[in-house]
């Protein structure tokens, strides 16, 4: 049986604009909850994407839907799927890439392996999962289920989520607090460019945090 709920509403584009200049970095400074499991990596170095969380769950080795959701996806999805432990099947390749390339989503996150790694390159899709496998899924028209709650990594992630991905991670979170986490995340990375200039002029690290004064205030001398 297969479940396909509606569409998300899409982040709004100013949204997905202030999210695409965030650090998932800088957002682990403050935030604790949202990161998915670090073993849920990026395929391609030195991308950032943000975009609308469209969630699939696919059981076992059965793709049939994750296909079928390629006429139903839109310009600015990121399409997250929860394979429900599965780490045999590569649910993801070559043609599926395409397929959401040329549909407008802009990446894929996968808790479980993808495959074709030489395509998806070539495609430019960028892809976070856990690795790779020669094992394919297949179209056995089982089960599987589209906008749904799913977890992946750890993080439960609801759809019409904002995601932020990067050379470091995927985070997900709530849209209605995506705004304000995106804001405080990038006067963070304007007071730390300031941090770059006085370290290059000479200053130390520790004077400029506070490290040196909380040190010092609670150092104890011991005499050899």
């Amino acid at each position: 049986m297969f479940t396909v709920n509606d569409m998300p509403p899409q982040l709004d584009g100013s949204l997905v604009e202030l999210l695409e200049r965030t650090e998932t970095a800088t957002a682990g400074h403050f935030l604790h909850r949202g990161f998915v499991d670090r073993a849920i990596a990026p395929l391609q170095p030195r991308k950032r994407v943000a975009g609308t969380a469209v969630t699939l769950r696919l059981p076992h080795a059965d793709s049939t839907l994750l296909h079928y959701a390629t006429k139903l996806v839109r310009p600015g999805d990121v399409v997250v799927i929860d394979r429900c432990g599965d780490m045999k099947y590569a649910c993801w390749g070559g043609g599926l890439t395409l397929a959401m390339k040329l549909a407008g989503v802009k990446a894929g996150v996968i808790d479980g392996p993808a495959t074709d790694l030489s395509e998806i390159q070539e495609f430019d899709l960028p892809m976070w999962c856990r690795g790779l496998s020669s094992i394919t899924t297949r179209l056995l028209g089982i089960e599987g289920a589209l906008n749904v709650p799913i977890s992946v990594g750890g993080q439960v992630v609801n759809p019409g989520d904002a995601v932020l991905a990067d050379e470091n991670g995927v985070l997900v979170f709530p849209p209605e607090l995506a705004r304000e986490s995106a804001e405080r995340a990038l006067a963070m990375q304007k007071a730390e460019a300031t941090t770059h200039e006085r370290l290059r002029a000479g200053e130390k690290l520790p004077d400029i945090s506070g490290a040196t004064a909380i040190v010092e205030a609670n150092m104890v001398r011991t005499a050899w």
